[in-house]
């Protein structure tokens, strides 16, 4: 059952936060909409917004300013939540990388998170639901994400390009195989077998494949973030999209932080390039 939590009239379209019971997670989850005027006359294309590490389903929401230029555009954004709540496992809760709000968009094969923490296939229940539900093209849905949750763009895309069409990331966890934040969390939710890594890894991903977004991929960073040294390697997604001849546009800016700052600085531009690929002329 899909229940309405709030709404809000926001540049002429409506914010609106819901929740719903799980078949994936086995748990009520919550997620955001933000709908453009343009849908109450009909269909439109959607975006996926997936955020960081210890992150709600309102925090894109509140803080991207992405409403305004999606209003203006005609696209819905949608915010699912970063992990499970309420699932209550011994020590979910006891630090911020890890567990609630930290659930780097994975299937979870080891106990005990393998209940509950299946946020991968959550997502893509999400996107059913969206279709069923909602006023969207489901030819015209694509993805973006912010840190943790740009590494879930990023797997979601390159594993389901079929689904997303376009796909663009924030300050994304590029190869979390290799840094502190993903073997922590990998080590935790797949198992000591890094074979099994590969499969929620961007740039191994990439590695496999041949242009599979051939009309870009879009990915800002900012060089004062100090997360980019042993976090974040965007050096590796780009190595592995040369490899893949992947068209990449890794735009580096120099000053800007890991926040949500950088993120409202450039979301305008992201959203164009979204609706540009999802096909402007469909409203």
């Amino acid at each position: 059952m899909l229940e309405m939590i709030s709404e809000h009239a926001c540049f002429g379209g409506v914010q609106r936060f819901y929740s719903h019971q799980s078949e994936e997670i086995g748990l009520p989850m919550r997620f955001s909409v933000y709908l453009p005027p343009q849908a109450r006359e009909g269909k439109v294309p959607a975006l996926f917004c997936l955020a960081g590490l210890t992150c709600t389903e309102e925090t894109f929401m509140i803080k991207a300013g992405a409403q305004r230029i999606a209003a203006e555009q005609g696209l819905m954004l949608i915010a699912p939540d970063t992990s499970p709540r309420g699932a209550n496992l011994p020590g979910e809760a006891d630090s911020w990388d890890l567990g609630v709000g930290a659930s780097f968009y994975l299937d979870a094969t080891e106990a005990p998170w393998n209940k509950h923490y299946r946020m991968y296939s959550y997502v893509l229940e999400l996107y059913e639901l969206i279709v069923r539900k909602f006023p969207v093209y489901p030819s015209s849905i694509g993805i973006t994400g912010h840190s943790m949750g740009g590494h879930g763009a990023l797997v979601l895309a390159l594993r389901n390009p079929a689904l997303f069409k376009s796909v663009s990331a924030f300050a994304p966890i590029c190869a979390p195989s290799k840094c502190p934040w993903g073997v922590k969390a990998f080590a935790a939710y797949l198992g000591s077998k890094q074979a099994s890594w590969h499969q929620y890894d961007a740039s191994a991903l990439m590695e496999q494949r041949h242009a599979p977004f051939t009309s870009g991929i879009l990915i800002d960073q900012g060089l004062s973030d100090k997360f980019l040294p042993n976090q974040l390697f965007p050096q590796a997604f780009e190595a592995a999209c040369q490899k893949a001849q992947q068209p990449l546009k890794l735009r580096r800016h120099a000053d800007y932080d890991h926040g949500y700052y950088f993120i409202s600085t450039f979301v305008e531009e992201h959203i164009r390039f979204h609706y540009r690929k999802l096909g402007g002329t469909l409203r």
